[in-house]
């Protein structure tokens, strides 16, 4: 292993009982990864996984998730600290790529690596800061109700103006997961926006945070801080949205970490003044 080099490296899609392994090496980045996240991850597109071992040792991941015909997002790019520098993680990104087929790829690029995904053809479209700290978990929450069975269709059709692709199958998974806690709030019978909280290995990390108006992002967050008992939580808010950062910052939450959101070509609008929260980085 001390002389693993790229020729070594055998790719291959993983499986969902083998992604945990990957989520521990997230969350020794220090990427705050969900704790049951990967059921709706693998729901979207169980092909879009990939490890790749040297021998019978996973050394790196990356994950290509193909949304409809026209969109994928990459994620989970990460080579074991100790065998970095040797091109496995470059090799890796070849072979997973190929899954994207034609289509525009978005992904949310740490700080570090924003050069490397220039060389590859990804161009910036904003920056995106977590934003974490408590927020009160004693003030009400106007017309904020707990998501049922019910409001699945609603969801799914709000998140499609909110996101570059529709994704039914992933949504299904990510509203109901245990531990996940869904959120919906309506204005005289209309859905005006919705929030998820989910556990995971720091703080918990809120995602989706959509909602038409500041004044309904408020209520989502108050519910989701009422879900957090009050202790702290993460938010990943896109600086393209001027109303988002200052309801983060006026609930005193301090940034913590910064990704950028970059593209391979064109995706299709989307409503990008209603997303207060993006729904994970890990998939968009």
């Amino acid at each position: 292993m001390t002389s693993a080099g790229p020729e070594d490296l055998v790719v291959t899609r993983a499986a969902l009982a083998e992604w945990s392994v990957i989520s521990g090496w997230a969350a020794d980045e220090g990427w705050n990864p969900g704790l049951s996240d990967a059921p709706a991850f693998f729901a979207q597109d169980p092909e879009g996984f990939f490890i790749g071992r040297v021998g019978e040792e996973p050394v790196s991941a990356i994950s290509v998730v193909n949304y409809d015909a026209d969109y994928a997002f990459l994620g989970f790019y990460l080579v074991r600290p100790d065998l970095r520098g040797r091109g496995l993680g470059l090799a890796t990104w070849r072979t997973a790529l190929a899954h994207a087929g034609g289509r525009t790829i978005g992904l949310d690029g740490v700080v570090a690596q924003q050069h490397n995904y220039r060389r590859s053809g990804f161009e910036p479209a904003h920056r995106t800061l977590r934003f974490a700290g408590a927020v009160p978990a004693d003030r009400p929450a106007p017309g904020v109700r707990p998501a049922g069975k019910d409001d699945l269709d609603s969801v799914i059709e709000y998140d499609a103006s909110c996101h570059p692709a529709d994704r039914p199958r992933f949504l299904k998974h990510w509203l109901t997961t245990p531990g996940h806690r869904a959120f919906v709030r309506l204005r005289d019978g209309r859905l005006t926006g919705c929030a998820v909280i989910r556990p995971a290995h720091d703080r918990p990390r809120i995602g989706p945070l959509f909602a038409d108006t500041a004044e309904d992002a408020e209520a989502l967050l108050l519910a989701t801080a009422a879900a957090a008992a009050g202790g702290e939580v993460a938010l990943d808010v896109p600086l393209s949205n001027p109303a988002a950062v200052t309801l983060a910052e006026r609930f005193g939450l301090s940034p913590s970490f910064e990704t950028a959101r970059m593209y391979t070509g064109p995706v299709r609008p989307f409503a990008a003044d209603r997303v207060f929260g993006v729904t994970t980085l890990e998939l968009g």
